[in-house]
């Protein structure tokens, strides 16, 4: 099972790449770097711990 790797933050909406910085949490409500740190680190939906997403890296062909 892998993860879901949702292209915008949940809160603001911004995009979030693949590849790019962004935080889950147990449940994978994902949010950007900056919604992040005005959240305190902490999921409003859960109020489980955000943690850093794993990046997904396409390998070349």
């Amino acid at each position: 099972m892998s993860l879901e790797m949702r292209a915008e933050c949940e809160r603001c909406g911004g995009a979030l790449a693949p590849e790019g910085v962004a935080v889950i949490c147990s449940y994978e409500c994902t949010f950007c770097a900056a919604c992040d740190a005005e959240l305190d680190h902490t999921c409003p939906n859960c109020g489980g711990e955000l943690v850093a997403r794993p990046r997904r890296v396409v390998a070349d062909a």
